[in-house]
């Protein structure tokens, strides 16, 4: 327990800042022990985590006695500490942000996306901001008005490719539907290790990995759910090493968390330079080469099916010319 007792300021500062209303002031009292800065704002900011406090301080958002505070700096009896608390990034995570991103076709219920990779969709932990969530935001005003800027589906950080994002709540609802009936048709465009043969379906449940809670498993999932890809092999080759690869087609059937790349990696073909699932970084290859190149959706305005292909990208265009190809 601090023995602090401090004193808020009569009332707000006022000075030049626009924000100036939102500094606090706490003055400690006489029977106030001696204590480091972060610790004293703790006990007298519990509503607030210690790591974000000591953020505060060292962006010097913190005040000792009318001076910029240091983080092990000691307070003490009659000491005056001034704070203006900043927003949590997670205050911001739906703020409109500019974010580049291509569109390949829109209407008044449906926008559909050309996601670049290494652009998260979503915002969470580790990226509250500069996700495709906030250039939707930027780019269509009126997404706030619907719950999550209308997204329906995700992609991969590193996934490339198509996706559709409602932009009035009954397309998102009659989307989210479809997507549960599983008769939205979602086809990628994948570059896998060995030599893969002919088609097949994976139908195993998907469930995080209970030793790296970054993966995701099919062999000791945690709370698995159905998880079905189906592939076809469109060409084989080899790269520059003699490393055999396959240009694989793979249609999702549901759409679980890192689905294609935990299914061809259990069939022993993990994507090029998907090293999280034992994929190697070869003929160029700077990530997952994974790419959502077809999307097919029944129309919420019109109740028909409209069809959309994203481009392949440079990275899976320049890789691709490296390996070479067996004539089929």
């Amino acid at each position: 327990m601090h023995d602090h007792e401090p004193e808020r300021g009569a009332g707000p500062h006022q000075g030049d800042s626009p924000d100036a209303e939102e500094l606090m002031e706490f003055r400690l009292g006489v029977t106030a022990v001696t204590d480091r800065l972060d610790k004293a704002l703790a006990g007298l900011m519990p509503e607030h985590s210690r790591s974000r406090l000591q953020g505060w301080i060292e962006e010097g958002h913190v005040l000792l006695n009318g001076q910029v505070a240091r983080l092990r700096q000691k307070t003490g009896p009659g000491d005056i500490i001034t704070v203006h608390p900043q927003p949590a990034p997670e205050d911001l995570a739906f703020s409109p942000e500019p974010i580049d991103f291509g569109i390949i076709a829109e209407s008044t219920e449906w926008v559909v996306v050309d996601k670049p990779a290494g652009l998260v969709t979503h915002p969470g932990a580790g990226n509250w901001s500069g996700t495709l969530l906030n250039g939707l935001l930027h780019r269509y005003p009126e997404l706030a008005r619907v719950p999550r800027a209308g997204i329906v589906h995700r992609l991969d950080k590193d996934t490339s490719g198509i996706m559709v994002v409602a932009r009035t709540e009954t397309a998102q609802t009659h989307l989210v539907r479809q997507l549960q009936a599983r008769s939205v048709h979602r086809e990628y465009l994948a570059l896998a290790h060995g030599t893969l043969q002919g088609q097949g379906t994976v139908d195993r449940p998907i469930g995080r990995d209970p030793a790296v809670p970054v993966r995701m498993s099919v062999e000791r999932p945690i709370a698995p759910k159905p998880a079905i890809t189906h592939y076809r092999s469109l060409r084989h080759g080899a790269a520059a090493d003699g490393h055999p690869v396959t240009q694989v087609a793979c249609r999702l059937e549901t759409g679980r968390t890192h689905q294609i790349r935990v299914h061809l990696a259990h069939t022993g073909h993990p994507l090029l330079g998907d090293e999280l699932y034992g994929g190697r970084a070869i003929a160029g290859a700077q990530r997952q080469m994974l790419h959502a190149r077809v999307l097919s959706f029944e129309d919420p305005a019109t109740d028909s099916t409209v069809s959309f292909e994203a481009p392949l990208p440079t990275d899976i265009i320049e890789v691709a010319e490296g390996i070479v190809w067996m004539e089929s």
